[in-house]
């Protein structure tokens, strides 16, 4: 795939998050606009117009078996109220709650079941999960929404495909993929004209080219079809449950992604709910598309929240080493140091193997990226490794915000 067509996903998956564009159309179908300019912290009923508070949010939201609710994966507001909704549908219906989300694949069903059980530490979890490998999205953003789940036991159902088999979708037109793999994809309907239009207008901004549009849009209608392949099966084997599925503002918005094609499944009442930022940060501004939204005949989202685009700084530091952990020796071997970094600081060398931090044994990467996203500011680690065939213990001091 080019750096062009890299790009452009890039800047997709910063709009299908709900990033806010140069010209919005959210409300442009809204039969009753609403009666004054919207501030930061309201909800809009968007059928009549009506600013409602938050426990009448919620009051609604519990009457629908399918809550979606679109986020933009790195906003930090996204998350609260994914998390406030989960609360107010688990009040109301204890044990009868389930949590959908697109970060997760069939893959890692597995450790979810056994997150859900407290049979996994977060350590355990993360690595079992393989979340730093099939997720790019900082932990921290999720951590009390799955929190919570694990401390309730709502079970948290992952929606999404494995990255090898979104790679090969994207990469082959359908009816020219292996007979193995046709077996794994969900019913595929490729006819919804709302979704190819959104693809084009954004994919049209850069001008790529017709193959790179089908390439996406192949993707994306896996994305959207297996998540709802999940939730129909789901919510089919557990008739009395409701649930809350959360996945970027794309899969959401508009009814056309996820929504739609769960009802074609199992054609249950459903609600949308999505945010729409007010401000938005200067350093977020290069990251936004100029896309012209199609003026489509419905609206964004039921209940739209107006929000902030809050810019979501990570409580942990970096070591400021690059490592591989491939061959069978002890430990992890630095390929490269950042040169003014806590590691240059402590007199860690490239070439150096790394063997254990703050006394924990290091046997792969995961084992230190996980210690170090645990220290913060001012803190300290004392890391043992070996140059040659010495072997020494320096203590690496991670400076101030």
């Amino acid at each position: 795939m080019s750096r062009l067509a890299r790009n452009l996903i890039y800047s997709f998956f910063l709009i299908q998050g709900g990033c806010s564009y140069t010209s919005p159309k959210w409300d442009s179908e809204a039969p009753y606009p609403p009666t004054r300019t919207p501030e930061i912290g309201d909800i809009l009923h968007t059928a009549t117009g009506h600013y409602i508070n938050q426990q009448e949010l919620f009051s609604s939201l519990i009457h629908y078996p399918l809550v979606y609710v679109g986020e933009q994966h790195d906003n930090p507001a996204s998350h609260r109220l994914q998390l406030e909704i989960l609360k107010a549908m688990q009040a109301r219906y204890p044990d009868q709650v389930a949590l959908g989300m697109e970060m997760f694949n069939d893959g890692q069903q597995a450790a979810l079941n056994r997150w859900v059980a407290g049979e996994l530490s977060e350590k355990e979890f993360l690595r079992e999960s393989r979340w730093f490998e099939n997720w790019g999205t900082d932990f921290e953003l999720y951590r009390e929404l799955l929190e919570f789940s694990r401390d309730q036991k709502i079970p948290v159902i992952g929606l999404n495909v494995t990255k090898a088999l979104g790679r090969k979708v994207s990469m082959t037109p359908l009816d020219k993929l292996d007979h193995g793999t046709r077996e794994k994809l969900p019913e595929m309907d490729m006819s919804d004209p709302y979704q190819r239009s959104m693809i084009e207008k954004i994919f049209a901004v850069h001008e790529p080219g017709a193959p790179i549009v089908e390439s996406f849009f192949r993707r994306q209608t896996l994305w959207d079809e297996a998540m709802a392949a999940t939730v129909a099966d789901y919510m089919r084997e557990h008739p009395d449950h409701h649930m809350v599925i959360i996945a970027g503002g794309w899969h959401v918005n508009y009814g056309f992604g996820v929504p739609r094609r769960v009802h074609r499944r199992l054609p249950l009442p459903y609600t949308l709910v999505g945010g729409h930022n007010l401000e938005i940060p200067e350093e977020k501004l290069d990251q936004l598309m100029d896309v012209q939204i199609p003026n489509f005949p419905m609206r964004a989202v039921d209940y739209l929240v107006y929000q902030e685009y809050e810019v979501f700084k990570p409580k942990g530091v970096r070591l400021g080493v690059m490592l591989d952990d491939s061959d069978d020796q002890v430990g992890l071997l630095v390929t490269e140091r950042v040169s003014g970094s806590a590691a240059a600081e402590a007199g860690i060398s490239k070439g150096d193997r790394l063997l254990r931090i703050d006394g924990v044994l290091l046997e792969d990467n995961f084992d230190l990226i996980y210690a170090v996203k645990a220290k913060r500011p001012g803190g300290s680690a004392t890391i043992e490794l070996k140059r040659g065939d010495e072997t020494l213990v320096v203590d690496a001091y991670f400076g101030p915000e």
